[in-house]
């Protein structure tokens, strides 16, 4: 069943376009990444933000623990990419820990705040671009490419070619640390897959004859839902088919994943930790591929 859009509870517009992301940033941007009542823009305080981006520094130790415990106990990235920066919360923590961040992020007013912040924290090797869908702003591979709570907030189709695009850019022996959606807690009967619809009722002759005359009433076109003053963008959730996101994997050259399952708020994922071992099987020649399987 192909993945379907799922909103989040307690905001009041359909968020669909990058535009929209845009509006985060320029009036609520903490509260656009962690959606506590606390990050908003107007119940922010010096102590507030200082929690805020100590969450990132958390992060940080917990990514690099994994990376370390279960993949390669020796790995000391230099170059990272953090895709989806945002307000740089995990990009600065990172910027401490390598000799060069690399934050790439949809908003031209989060990638502002992220530099506000980076300049506040003293992080000189953070460089932040504007992101697209080819990742055409960036150059060359990463030691590790990271990215946490943001595809899902990307359209699968979208989202899905990103993915592939993120793992083709961890270098040869380098590790991609991605997280997705896969499904929902309250989906449970079809393990947290959304139903499909129910079929259409059978009817009889006579309920055909009245449907038949219902359908020649001309429908009166629906009233445009009134405006609400200065209403949030809604965040769009969606789930990603981790099949897909698997195949994608070995095809790039990665032979082990281990993964971390998350829930946030009912919406359940994996943050997937790879290393990659062998050139994309995608790419080049017959001869290049089989090669790569030795």
């Amino acid at each position: 069943m192909a993945p379907r859009l799922r909103p989040i509870e307690g905001f009041d517009t359909v968020m669909s376009t990058d535009s929209d992301w845009e509006r985060w940033g320029q009036r609520n941007p903490y509260f656009g990444v962690l959606t506590h009542p606390k990050f908003r823009r107007e119940n922010l305080t010096p102590s507030t933000l200082a929690e805020f981006m100590a969450t990132g520094g958390s992060h940080v130790d917990y990514v690099l623990g994994i990376c370390r415990q279960r993949i390669d106990p020796t790995f000391a990235p230099s170059r990272i990419l953090d895709f989806g920066c945002g307000v740089g919360r995990v990009l600065i923590p990172f910027a401490a820990r390598v000799s060069e961040a690399v934050g790439m992020d949809i908003a031209p007013s989060m990638l502002a705040e992220a530099q506000r912040n980076a300049d506040e924290a003293g992080a000189g090797n953070v460089r932040l671009v504007l992101s697209d869908d080819r990742l055409s702003t960036i150059d060359g591979s990463f030691d590790l490419v990271h990215s946490c709570i943001v595809l899902q907030h990307i359209e699968p189709v979208r989202g899905t070619a990103l993915f592939k695009l993120l793992v083709e850019r961890v270098r040869l022996g380098g590790i991609g640390a991605l997280h997705v959606t896969f499904g929902w807690t309250f989906h449970a009967e079809t393990y947290g897959q959304e139903p499909p619809p129910p079929p259409p009722p059978t009817l009889g002759p006579v309920g055909r004859v009245r449907a038949h005359l219902a359908g020649l009433k001309p429908t009166p076109p629906a009233a445009p839902p009134e405006p609400i003053a200065d209403a949030d963008p809604m965040m769009a959730m969606y789930y990603y088919n981790l099949s897909e996101l698997m195949f994608i994997l070995q095809q790039t050259g990665v032979d082990r994943v281990h993964t971390e399952l998350t829930d946030h708020g009912g919406a359940l994922g994996a943050y997937l930790f790879f290393r990659r071992q062998r050139p994309s099987s995608s790419d080049g020649s017959l001869e290049n591929i089989e090669s790569a399987k030795l």
